[in-house]
């Protein structure tokens, strides 16, 4: 009574207290009380109390339908008799509601019938149970019918903490048990006012896919009384919801498939097809007409590799989708889109065609199917155009409306590129480019004249990697028409995103010489017109001078001109700092394409752009610098460094410019952000010029070294990545990445010596072990024989359960690359010394891997913890197994059976012997998994025996 009381004040001060700290604390009480194994008690008592309010009903609801689906297991052996019987009188007793409620009693027996093996309720299962029970109580069929619908939905609900044997065994249960549901289903359609909920029970058993033929089915009552009830209006929601199931039901594999369902898909095509006449029926609600779309995309969804073949019956299909596809609501039309992509994959991959044999065959058939669906897709190319149009208050439009409009026309983007790969780029480019003209001899305001035009630009622009470079027609009149737009904002940033996308096609043209100016001039009206038009066009810069560098080399001046007014905000320029790094890299690249001694120049001129700015802030004091004032710039070193490729001219500005480096390396090391810069600026310096910067790097390294002992910032590891890739293998560079080595991991190691630290530093730790992959990989010589190998593997073994994605990620792909070292570095004396540093290590590390499997660290990771768990099998063999016994032996058999444990380590014996590869290792690995971590009690359990962050590190090497 006492905790009923508390239950009922703490869901008073939860729903009607005006103060929001006690409401919250009411809540934090209550999700902790549900957790409680008073908790079954108290939910039953109040759930069969009379006086309980609403409130109280549906939380107790909850609480027990929870309870049952994860803590089952907490309940003595044999209680399941009295919670059954408890549950039943429940779902009686709120037979007519309140519908929440109801609802939760019902899963809640659902989910005890996943629990419990059939034989329990007798014969025939739950389902003969509940025939019974409504016969015994036809009074009580609503609620019920309830229970009916949720079982095969419970089916595959992975909040039940059923065991996965168990869980199998409950869908062949449910699937032997499928005849009995439809027959107590069929004999309450008789019921009239319980139609809807018959259907909806029929359309939940139907997605266990299993166990009824396509001829059983066509003559089904049930599938009568669905397909009648098309007929009303408004529509059946439960009708069209097993018109649905039963559609996919025919295209699954598991119900033998199209030819198998052949009668049923004969009854209910015809059927779906004659709705088609309500789609442009403007009395028809919109929400029927919704429900006739969608089941007419299902029809194309799942008999696409039919309508495929181009049969006369296929294109009645076509006719009707495209009808969809032309439907004024976006909602209803998009509902096609997924249909003609899957169209255009099975008309275009080879794989629709291998049956037939010779390449000549397979090559005549897919021209004469892609022929016959060539008019369909030129109609869908008119059809979707309209959608990408701005709308006439478009400068109203929220944050969330702009972005479900931009989302919109991505949607559209993707049909087009459907339609261009099966009528080819130039035929889609000439079918927009007639719209183009269309929209431009409309009559009207300016204002609502840009719209169309710059609806059928995105079109053209969608479509690009599909045209020609070679395309003579239409391309050179779109970029004609283009000098002559209107300098409105929208219509201008779309032009500059086409100009970009289109130039390879401009590098092509026999005329590009002739056009690049007038193009470039393009793009400066796009960069005076707004921050959004200025990115395009930053954009497109970049493209152009990638692609038409060579044409573009001797306007090296203009185009440094143009950069310079971009940077500084010259002639009204709206480039971002971030966007103006595009500007850096085009001219990068421009750069690449000049000899020597004038990319020489180029570069420098470009680099003391950058460099100035830093020198004047170095005169003042650049500690109180704002970050952002010494990045911008320090990027642009960085682009240079990257898209400049002349090593030479990169390695003599790096070296000219060390000094200015040097400076804020020592004036900022505490500056995560401009430590970043710096040394993303310093990795694509060593990246582009290799031994050219040779007299820099020893000094570099020294920075390095010297900071990172003092200010831990994560960069300088990943900078030290680039640095050993580039000189691991260089004998005149040992003695300065020996020291690298052992400095930086010696100091790493003593900053992580509890997972508590990893968790604290988990950027230092992925970057850390990514260069220690790094260093096994470039210079073994240096890293395996140093004295900081050891210990980084100790690290490692602290760091293997960190929650962090990335850092975990790297120190198990470390520790695999360890166990796999045979693979990159096939040398004794390095085996010997990882075979005396892991075998001592080797049971704890089989420990934390199998903890981690089964709960240590998200599930979401298992395949890289499976991997490396394999790795070591396959390196040590059966003395890995032996270890795999070991901690398997640990955990109490309530958690994990006899029968579990050896399935899983019968996986691992199997790799053992190289008779199993990852992927069936990592299916014993989700099995053990699942079972381990099927509720909060068994994972605490588990890890409690386990204790992968209480192991004993302190090992004796191998003599």
């Amino acid at each position: 009574m006492e905790h009923e009381n508390a239950v009922k004040e703490a869901l008073t001060a939860l729903y009607h207290h005006p103060d929001d700290t006690v409401r919250v604390q009411a809540d934090r009480w209550l999700q902790n009380f549900q957790g409680t194994l008073d908790a079954w008690q108290v939910a039953d008592n109040l759930l069969h109390d009379s006086s309980s309010n609403l409130e109280t009903l549906i939380f107790c609801s909850q609480t027990l339908r929870s309870k049952v689906q994860r803590d089952f297991e907490e309940l003595p052996p044999g209680a399941f008799q009295k919670l059954r019987q408890s549950l039943t009188t429940l779902l009686k007793k709120f037979h007519k509601g309140p519908p929440k409620v109801r609802t939760q009693i019902s899963i809640a027996v659902a989910a005890l019938a996943v629990h419990v093996p059939a034989a329990d309720w007798g014969d025939g299962g739950i389902v003969s149970w509940l025939r019974d029970e409504m016969n015994m109580h036809p009074e009580y069929v609503p609620g019920f019918l309830e229970l009916l619908t949720v079982l095969p939905e419970e089916t595959f609900n992975y909040k039940i903490a059923a065991r996965p044997d168990r869980r199998r065994q409950f869908e062949n249960e449910l699937t032997s048990q499928m005849e009995a549901a439809l027959s107590i289903l069929t004999a309450c359609l008789n019921i009239i006012e319980l139609k809807e909920q018959v259907l909806e029970a029929f359309a939940s058993w139907l997605r266990l896919r299993h166990g009824i033929s396509g001829s059983d089915l066509a003559c089904h009552p049930l599938v009568h009384a669905a397909l009648s009830s098309l007929n009303c209006d408004p529509l059946s929601d439960a009708s069209v919801n097993v018109i649905s199931e039963l559609i996919h039901h025919t295209a699954s594999s598991s119900s033998g498939g199209i030819s198998a369902q052949t009668p049923l898909i004969q009854v209910i095509v015809p059927q779906i097809l004659s709705l088609k006449v309500h789609l442009s029926d403007s009395c028809k609600d919109e929400e029927d007409v919704k429900a006739i779309g969608r089941l007419l995309a299902d029809v194309g969804d799942s008999y696409v590799e039919l309508i495929a073949t181009g049969s006369d019956a296929s294109m009645v299909i076509v006719q009707s989708l495209l009808e969809v596809t032309a439907h004024q609501e976006f909602d209803i039309a998009s509902m096609t889109f997924n249909f003609w992509h899957s169209l255009q994959l099975t008309l275009t991959k080879r794989d629709s065609y291998t049956s037939l044999g010779s390449e000549a065959s397979i090559e005549a058939e897919r021209n004469r199917r892609q022929q016959i669906f060539r008019s369909a897709y030129e109609n869908l190319v008119s059809l979707v155009g309209f959608r990408v149009q701005y709308p006439v208050d478009y400068q109203d439009l929220s944050y969330e409306d702009l972005k479900e409009f931009k989302q919109t026309r991505y949607a559209v983007a993707d049909v087009l590129t459907d339609a261009a790969l099966i009528l080819g780029g130039d035929t889609t480019l000439k079918i927009l480019y007639m719209k183009l003209l269309e929209a431009n001899a409309q009559t009207g305001d300016e204002f609502q004249k840009w719209r169309p035009a710059e609806a059928i630009l995105f079109c053209i622009w969608a479509i690009s990697n599909y045209v020609s470079v070679v395309e003579a027609e239409v391309m050179p009149q779109v970029m004609t028409l283009l000098q002559n737009l209107p300098q409105q904002a929208q219509l201008l940033q779309t032009a500059c995103l086409l100009v970009g996308a289109y130039s390879k096609w401009l590098n092509a043209a026999p005329a590009s010489v002739s056009i690049l100016p007038s193009i470039i001039r393009i793009l400066m009206s796009g960069m005076g017109a707004s921050e959004d038009c200025a990115a395009a066009a930053a954009l497109a810069f970049r493209h152009i001078c990638d692609d038409c560098r060579e044409k573009l080399c001797g306007y090296f001046e203009d185009l440094f001109k143009i950069y310079c007014m971009a940077i500084n905000g010259g002639s009204g320029y709206k480039v971002s700092a971030e966007d103006s790094l595009n500007l850096v890299e085009a001219l990068g690249m421009v750069v690449t394409e000049l000899p020597l001694d004038q990319a020489k120049s180029a570069l420098e001129k470009l680099c003391l752009l950058a460099a100035s700015p830093l020198e004047e802030a170095a005169k003042e004091d650049l500690e109180k610098r704002h970050a952002r004032e010494l990045t911008v710039h320090i990027d642009r070193f960085a682009y240079l460094f990257r898209y400049v490729n002349h090593p030479e001219a990169v390695a003599a500005e790096i070296n000219k410019h060390w000094a200015i480096f040097r400076v804020i390396f020592d004036a900022r090391p505490w500056d995560m952000r401009t430590m970043e810069a710096l040394c993303r600026a310093c990795k694509y310096a060593v990246r582009t010029s290799g031994r050219y910067i040779i007299t820099t790097i020893g000094e570099m390294l020294a920075k390095i070294q010297f900071h990172y002992q003092q200010h831990h910032q994560p960069c300088f590891l990943y900078l030290s990545s680039e640095v050993i890739k580039i000189f691991g293998s260089d004998p005149s560079c040992a003695d300065y990445l020996k020291n690298l080595i052992e400095t930086l991991f010696a100091h790493t190691t003593c900053l992580m010596t509890s997972i508590k630290e990893v968790t604290a530093r988990p950027d230092i730790a992925d970057d850390c072990f990514l260069l220690a992959s790094r260093c096994l990989r470039y210079c073994p010589h240096l890293f395996i024989p140093s004295p900081v190998f050891s210990p980084i593997i100790d690290c490692a073994m602290i760091g293997m359960t960190v929650q962090h994605r990335e850092a975990c990620h790297s120190i198990l792909t470390f520790l695999s690359d360890i166990f796999d070292l045979e693979k990159s570095v096939n040398e004794e004396q390095f085996k010997r010394i990882r075979d005396n540093i892991i075998i001592p290590r080797g049971a704890t590390i089989t420990r934390i891997l199998i903890s981690s499997i089964a709960g240590a660290v998200p599930s979401s990771r298992l395949d890289t913890v499976t991997y490396a768990l394999l790795a070591l099998t396959r390196t040590y063999g059966l003395q890995a197994v032996g270890w795999a016994k070991a901690t398997v032996s640990l955990i109490p058999r309530t958690a994990v059976t006899e029968t579990e444990s050896t399935k899983f380590l019968q996986g691992l014996s199997d790799a053992a012997y190289g008779a199993a590869d990852v992927n069936s290792l990592i299916g014993h690995a989700e099995e053990l998994s699942d079972v381990c971590r099927r509720n909060r009690t068994v994972q605490e359990l588990v890890q409690a025996a386990l204790k992968p962050l209480e192991l004993n590190l302190v090992v004796a090497p191998v003599s």
